[in-house]
């Protein structure tokens, strides 16, 4: 099942507590990221199964990040991440190809459940 997943969060926190629940649920963690810009170097780099991406990072956001991913790679899967329950966010993330969203945080269940869907 290993799964190869990309993180990207400027919380290093936030970014722990996702690979935690990963790796003890036997996903693999390839890359983190701390900003969009970071977030799509890795991506290219690593080609993962799914991207875990914050909606709200410097330098260049998640929505902004997820949308050059998409230009790289149309058939890749980004589940946004954000603490803000902005409706708008939500809604330009998903016509922007995100395949989930997932709010802080983090419910366990949520974010397993997610994952699942998107990438089995």
């Amino acid at each position: 099942m290993a799964k190869n997943i990309l993180i990207c969060d400027d919380a290093a926190f936030m970014r722990m507590m996702i690979k935690d629940i990963l790796v003890k649920n036997g996903y693999t963690v390839v890359g983190e990221a701390e900003n969009g810009i970071k977030a799509v170097e890795k991506f290219t780099e690593t080609k993962p199964d799914l991207v875990m991406m914050d909606i709200t990072m410097p330098e260049m956001d998640g929505i902004q990040a997820l949308k050059k991913i998409k230009e790289i790679d149309p058939a890749a899967k980004v589940i946004m991440c954000s603490a803000m329950g902005q409706q708008a966010m939500v809604i330009e993330s998903i016509q922007s190809g995100a395949k989930d969203f997932i709010v802080k945080p983090f419910d366990r269940d949520r974010v397993l459940e997610a994952v699942k869907r998107v990438v089995g």
